[in-house]
């Protein structure tokens, strides 16, 4: 006790004050070819994020060639003029680099990481990837009979099924939209080396690409870098692109995609609505948010913790395309996994939850906690430069102001209890919804019928 008495104890360390945190704001810039550059210096961030927008969206694939962008966008790391595939990634891993790209909607997307130290290392295999890939024949045909064996395996996943089934029911059959991204078996197996060239002569260009450089560059001649590397990269000038509009169905109605003997139903339920550029996008995000954003949200609340019909359900809205001119669209849905016994009353207890939603409105305190989550945590979520990078290039994508992010946060902040549940109401209207269910027609199709949310029809599950 005498040791105890006699011990020197420091006084408990006191938190600070809060510092005021913001969305970075980049630098934006042109280089002599005509690739616009965004940069935004994060001391710290040793691992440098570098974006680069294509616009080189779906819509433009040829006909009969869905799929030819993603094989694109997966053949940009496999060689160039001065590497085959096998030295391009041996370069990738020296300099310590990752090389990821995809194709989506609005254009394919290259993703660069690198250590600040070796940025010009990484940089320059970037530029040559763009500039000069060699797009090889034997290296298409295996990223082609790649792309070919994945197809059987989504159509087997429940989730992946159901999205390619809502897509088909919501878009037009013309409508780029209404096929998976990534093309089917039949489309995929067209496409050869040459396609891709011809398809990357078609789009592929500085004057109309973007890059997004995020990191700490202290002492980093960015410009010369980018000049050097980049900036080499040369192209025709780009012509502006027609973005067609976005048209949906949201009639109400199930679909029942037939797995018999399934012992669950995925369900997702869906329609079209407005995207970041229209006003009601902040009291939109945080209604959804209240609905079925979190393990705490409505939808969890009443169809996990009440009734244990499922170990989670989400409601999220996700940008489709949006034009220059401030139009476009994005997908609101509402996902999970029920048992299959209980995907009727499921269901009929999901409807029940949107119509109370409509009748008594959302609470303060859930409004209240959804602008903690959104608002309060956005610091963490964006302490790496490739988070940052890759909503800033969102924002380009969506034809979005460089302070959108920064604004939205104080407009979810600023937003009432009232607005929020007027958003979520008219985001998912009771008699306006597409629900897709991948499951035992045998078995949910009476107890869906009954329901009475929308006429039914069964598909094979192919």
């Amino acid at each position: 006790m005498t040791e105890l008495a006699t011990m020197d104890f420091h006084p408990q360390p006191q938190p600070g004050e809060a510092k005021p945190w913001a969305f970075p704001a980049p630098e934006r810039g042109t280089l002599d070819n005509g690739l616009t550059v965004l940069r935004c210096h994060r001391p710290g961030q040793q691992v440098v994020a570098v974006e680069v927008l294509l616009d080189a969206p779906l819509d433009a694939e040829p006909a009969g060639l869905d799929g030819v962008a993603t094989i694109m966008a997966r053949a940009f790391s496999e060689g160039t003029d001065k590497h085959s595939a096998e030295e391009f990634a041996a370069e990738l891993e020296r300099a310590g680099a990752t090389l990821d790209s995809h194709a989506d909607h609005p254009g394919v997307r290259i993703s660069l990481e690198v250590p600040a130290s070796r940025l010009a290392k990484g940089l320059g295999l970037l530029a040559d990837a763009l500039r000069a890939p060699a797009f090889a024949d034997s290296e298409v045909e295996r990223l082609v009979r790649n792309r070919l064996d994945e197809i059987p395996h989504e159509l087997a996943n429940p989730s992946r099924r159901a999205a390619k089934e809502l897509s088909k029911e919501l878009f037009p059959v013309a409508s780029r939209m209404s096929r998976p991204r990534q093309g089917t078996e039949e489309t995929v197996e067209k496409i050869d080396a040459a396609a891709v060239r011809a398809f990357y002569s078609r789009h592929v260009r500085p004057a109309t690409a973007t890059a997004v450089v995020v990191g700490d560059l202290t002492g980093v001649d960015l410009d010369a870098l980018l000049g050097d590397t980049l900036g080499a990269w040369t192209g025709t000038p780009g012509e502006p692109r027609p973005v067609p509009p976005v048209t949906a169905d949201d009639t109400g109605r199930v679909v029942i995609v037939d797995r018999p003997g399934a012992v669950q139903t995925q369900l997702l339920i869906g329609r079209v609505g407005p995207d970041r550029h229209d006003r009601v996008w902040p009291a939109q995000v945080l209604g959804t948010y209240c609905l079925g954003g979190t393990l705490t949200s409505r939808l969890d609340r009443v169809l996990r913790e009440e009734k244990g019909y499922t170990y989670g359900v989400r409601a999220f809205g996700q940008v489709l395309r949006s034009a220059p001119d401030g139009t476009g669209a994005s997908m609101l849905a509402i996902s999970g996994s029920v048992d299959t016994p209980n995907t009727g009353p499921a269901l009929e207890d999901l409807w029940k939850v949107l119509r109370t939603l409509a009748a008594d409105g959302l609470t303060d305190a859930e409004r209240d906690v959804a602008v903690q989550n959104l608002v309060g945590v956005a610091p963490l979520k964006y302490e790496t430069a490739a988070a940052v990078a890759s909503t800033l290039a969102d924002q380009v994508e969506q034809h979005l102001p460089d302070d959108f992010q920064a604004t939205l946060y104080q407009q979810l902040a600023a937003t009432g209890t009232v607005e929020a549940t007027a958003a979520a109401v008219n985001a998912f209207p009771v008699d306006r919804l597409v629900t897709v269910l991948v499951g035992d027609a045998a078995q949910i199709k009476a107890p869906v019928e009954a329901l009475g949310i929308g006429e039914v029809t069964v598909v094979a599950a192919e």
